[in-house]
């Protein structure tokens, strides 16, 4: 199994919470949209299909744990919302993707 490099994914944690705190103080399309791509992104490296469970591992990569189940997640200062809440809390399918 590929293991993402821990740089790459400590970058993208730090972009993913600096685009959730500008969100919630001013909502941009330019902003949703990147979101949606480093969630997307974030997802694609960990090897899951919903932003918190990427959150999760890529917490547990860079603790040097292993890879916490999708029952029982490992969570760190860095939280995802529920869907529906942030666009892009889950990957966006392709064609949103292109808007």
């Amino acid at each position: 199994m590929l293991v993402p490099d821990p740089k790459a994914v400590r970058r993208l944690l730090t972009r993913y919470a600096s685009l959730r705190i500008a969100l919630a103080e001013r909502e941009t399309p330019e902003a949703v949209r990147e979101l949606a791509d480093v969630s997307y992104t974030l997802c694609v490296m960990t090897g899951t299909k919903d932003v918190r469970d990427a959150v999760a591992a890529a917490d547990a990569l860079l603790d040097g744990s292993a890879k916490p189940t999708p029952q029982q997640p490992q969570r760190s200062g860095i939280t995802a919302p529920g869907p529906g809440h942030v666009p892009g809390a889950v990957i966006p399918d392709r064609a949103s993707l292109r808007q």
